[in-house]
């Protein structure tokens, strides 16, 4: 055995045979060059990747209790500041933290889904950008004590309120009928009630009673305007009752001319006016009654 790992190999002797040869055993030259470069380079990536890594863990902040702005905690996920959700979010509760308003923002719409077992849509709100649309079987808005203001559903719509006020400068508009036991106008404002091109209909089993404290009250029809009581009487009761526009009979008695008038019915019902006289005129003026 010699030194250097070199080992000398004697060959048989024979004729002609040459001195001992000697092989080396391990990496030289180039190959052992490039081996030193492939570690080296590893080196480098290697340390590249850590400060990476590091760099990494900086900047998302990671931290024992979570990531950034996100928090884990006992109850679930703490998130603080803006945030935004590029996929579904799915969470049995999402509250803001004391005193703090909770926000949701959309640059289209937000859209609140709730499902069955089944994952079907039973309710569906939307708010977007021109409306504000809600899908159910019935729409309930009700106080902090419970008390129900509105409610909608297929059948009917409720409104549960001490008063309803239209502030609307058109009014209402009620393509069908009705049903309240009370219509008034606010204190000093007009109450009207109108149909444009259709009739308007007021009924009650137990009478319909009209009345204005503090004013006048006028009814204005184009054609004709009607009172009827099938079994009662029509009672007008008044310090002064005015019918100005009567139509006169055309009866003129001779001597001064009177300013006192009788009121004279037809058998059609229509009234009219005769000049009073001795007695009454009403027969002679009975060309008004054709």
């Amino acid at each position: 055995m010699m030194p250097q790992e070199q080992y000398t190999h004697h060959r048989s002797t024979m004729p002609g045979s040459v001195g001992p040869q000697v092989y080396k055993v391990g990496i030289y030259g180039w190959r052992k060059r490039c081996l030193y470069f492939f570690v080296l380079l590893l080196m480098i990536l290697i340390l590249v990747n850590l400060a990476m890594t590091i760099w990494i863990l900086k900047v998302m902040n990671f931290t024992i209790d979570g990531m950034g702005n996100l928090r884990i905690t006992e109850k679930g996920l703490k998130l603080e500041g803006d945030s935004e959700f590029l996929q579904p979010l799915y969470a049995k509760e999402i509250q803001s933290r004391p005193g703090n308003a909770l926000y949701f923002k959309s640059a289209r719409n937000v859209t609140v889904n709730i499902l069955n077992d089944q994952t079907k849509v039973l309710t569906q709100l939307i708010t977007g950008p021109k409306a504000v649309e809600a899908y159910g079987k019935k729409f309930e808005v009700k106080t902090v004590s419970g008390k129900l203001l509105f409610s909608a559903d297929d059948n009917e719509v409720v409104v549960g309120a001490e008063r309803l006020r239209v502030l609307g400068a058109e009014g209402t508009v009620f393509p069908k009928s009705i049903e309240t036991p009370n219509v008034r106008a606010d204190p000093f404002k007009e109450l009207r009630l109108e149909s444009p091109t259709r009739s308007l209909v007021m009924e009650a089993p137990k009478g319909v009673e009209i009345n204005a404290e503090a004013g006048n009250m006028e009814a204005t029809c184009r054609t004709e305007l009607r009172l009827e009581s099938k079994d009662g009487e029509i009672k007008l009761d008044a310090a002064k009752i005015r019918l100005p526009r009567l139509p006169h009979g055309s009866y003129t008695p001779t001597g001064t001319r009177q300013k006192v008038f009788e009121i004279c019915v037809c058998a059609n019902g229509r009234l009219f006016l005769s000049q009073a006289g001795a007695g009454s005129t009403c027969q002679i003026n009975t060309s008004v009654c054709l």
